[in-house]
């Protein structure tokens, strides 16, 4: 009788967060345990604890994997038919239309109150998102479509701003969130990034506004 082929760390890795993915998106965060992503994986609920500490950090790491996956920066960057400003604007209707990720963020707003997965959000963030924004940026700066002297603070700014909004961690209702995102809105245009539609404050009330109804504020 053949052996079973054992299975390396990295693709144990990836059918972990790859059942987490299908779980999270038909039952939901909250009512999937560690033992349903495992039970779907095919191992043991102690291989689940080589890999991840947590469901919070499950739901963190997927989150990030499905945004390298579809990273819609990327997508713009080679495209000669668009300025900067353009780019910048494409990728982020590109990043609005996937529903699946955008899923996966309404429950990622809530176990950010873990400050270990808070201060690691933060880090990816800075890490990933600061130069992507910041090229973009500089490209449009310097073909004329963005009037900033501010390249590197923007790009910042823009990566740590989603912390602003989430009110697990600054407490807002669905009306204050809105409120901020039209004052980022106006922050952003008057510092010669005018990206900001309005559009994407209803996607922020989905996002952010969802965690706020289910704590019942």
């Amino acid at each position: 009788m053949a052996r079973p082929v054992k299975k390396t760390p990295e693709q144990w890795e990836k059918e972990i967060l790859d059942a987490a993915k299908e779980l999270f998106l038909t039952k939901g965060y909250e009512q999937t345990a560690i033992s349903d992503i495992m039970k779907l994986a095919g191992g043991a609920k102690g291989m689940f604890y080589r890999f991840f500490q947590s469901k919070e950090e499950v739901l963190h790491a997927l989150g990030d994997r499905m945004f390298l996956e579809n990273n819609p920066f990327e997508a713009v960057k080679g495209r000669d038919d668009l300025n900067g400003l353009e780019k910048i604007r494409a990728a982020l209707a590109m990043d609005q239309a996937d529903r699946e990720r955008e899923k996966i963020s309404v429950s990622a707003v809530s176990i950010l109150k873990d400050a270990r997965i808070r201060m690691a959000a933060v880090e990816a963030n800075r890490r990933v998102l600061t130069p992507l924004w910041y090229e973009l940026i500089e490209e449009g700066r310097l073909d004329g479509s963005i009037q900033t002297e501010y390249a590197k603070e923007l790009s910042e700014l823009l990566a740590l701003v989603n912390f602003w909004l989430m009110p697990s961690i600054f407490p807002a209702s669905a009306q204050e969130i809105q409120h901020k995102c039209q004052f980022i809105a106006n922050v952003l245009s008057m510092m010669g990034l005018p990206i900001i539609e309005e559009g994407m404050y209803e996607r922020a009330e989905r996002i952010l506004g969802g965690e706020k109804e289910k704590e019942g504020g």
